[in-house]
């Protein structure tokens, strides 16, 4: 039956008797997590996606409003899992301009560094695993090769590989070291000749340009009208930037391109996130060669800032510091007021907004996820195209379920 047909309000119900229905979800290998789809086919084209959520609901934005600024930092890791860090940065930038603390530049270039590393390790997971999802193992490997290098680096500034509760509001948890800077270095020294090889087994590959080119096309206007941010929206034309447009952290010191595409289809998502990796790079490249030296945590943050845990370990004043930041009802109060601040995370768009109500806890804090809004596209993306096409668009715009069930 011809898609445009399907469209119309006068279509008698007899005529879509030939219509399948199926569930892709929620327990299905392409899905990566617990998504669900219910698909109406025309054989196998796909005639309509109605995408289901709220099979891994946590009650994260509840959470906020009993666990203080620094402890909820522990929660936001797990919303967009990819990428932790990506989320601690956002988190606290929100708390940071609620409370009006200007971080050090030190801090500031090494959450810059933490944020372009947590885009590498989000956009190679991505292209690696909607790859496989289409039939190739080999690039898969590739890709985790590099995450696996970037997991060390987490662990040797933090203690943890994954979920590493690193930043702190108005600082991090430790500061780096010397050993630090040289991984990076080295990590960032050995990326380019992986690219190549990455770049030619897939965006030069025959079977993957056919599976992805001219599939589950967003132009433009539907980019905008659905709120689509990220690679999903700059695949589309949307030349849109929080890191240029709106500057925070430290990029406003460095050189970097907006990569964009007019594609629009899953091929160019995955174009743009190509292109963004090397940006990545460039980014961490000028953040090492200017990484200042000094604190890391900002001068008058009062009790909101942890201590230093050489300072806790071997003076009382650092112990009272400590025990005092600790303690509900010794923490500093924060003002009786509202804002809204977002990063550019790997996906898109990552605001928090938090809602203050003089303690050092959000009396509401909700979050603006990128996944949500793209999820909400899927139905428009995925009309007319094949069965077979629902793992190449749904990679492409590589949705997280935490980000969804909040």
């Amino acid at each position: 039956m011809p898609l445009e047909l399907l469209d119309s309000p006068d279509l008698d119900e007899n005529k879509r008797e030939g219509l399948w229905t199926l569930n892709f979800g929620p327990q299905h290998p392409a899905t990566h997590t617990t998504l669900r789809l219910v698909l109406q086919l025309d054989g196998e084209m796909v005639i309509d996606a109605e995408p289901d959520i709220g099979f891994l609901h946590s009650g994260f934005e509840k959470l906020g409003e009993v666990l203080d600024f620094n402890q909820y930092v522990t929660i936001v890791d797990r919303m967009n899992y990819v990428s932790p860090m990506a989320n601690e940065i956002a988190w606290h930038h929100a708390v940071e301009k609620l409370l009006g603390i200007e971080l050090t530049p030190r801090c500031k270039y090494i959450r810059t560094i933490f944020a372009e590393l947590m885009r590498l390790h989000d956009h190679l997971l991505c292209l690696g695993t909607c790859v496989l999802d289409l039939g190739g193992a080999t690039a898969f490997m590739y890709a985790f090769n590099e995450r696996e290098t970037i997991y060390e680096i987490c662990e040797r500034a933090s203690g943890q590989r994954f979920h590493t509760s690193y930043t702190r509001v108005g600082g991090l948890l430790y500061d780096v070291t010397d050993d630090w800077v040289k991984m990076v270095k080295d990590f960032v020294r050995n990326f380019p000749r992986v690219y190549r090889d990455f770049s030619g087994m897939v965006m030069k590959n025959r079977i993957f340009v056919e599976r992805t080119r001219d599939v589950g096309v967003l132009s433009r206007d539907e980019a905008i009208a659905g709120g689509a941010t990220g690679p999903t929206a700059r695949a589309s034309g949307v030349a849109r930037d929080l890191r240029r447009d709106e500057p925070y952290l430290a990029y406003d010191d460095f050189d970097f391109d907006v990569c964009a595409s007019q594609g629009g289809d899953c091929y160019a998502r995955f174009q743009v996130r190509m292109m963004e990796m090397l940006e990545s790079i460039k980014i961490i490249e000028q953040a090492l060669d200017k990484l200042p030296k000094g604190p890391i945590f900002a001068g008058d943050t009062g009790k909101a800032g942890m201590p230093d845990k050489k300072e806790v370990y071997r003076s009382i004043e650092g112990l009272i510091h400590h025990f005092e930041s600790v303690m509900p009802n010794r923490q500093m109060s924060g003002p009786k007021d509202s804002i809204y601040a977002a990063t550019e995370s790997p996906n898109g768009e990552l605001g928090y907004y938090i809602v203050g109500d003089g303690s050092f806890r959000a009396y509401r804090a909700r979050t603006r996820p990128p996944s949500v809004l793209h999820f909400s596209l899927f139905s428009k993306l995925i009309r007319g195209c094949m069965l077979s096409d629902v793992a190449a668009v749904l990679g492409s715009i590589n949705i997280i379920a935490a980000e969804l069930d909040r």
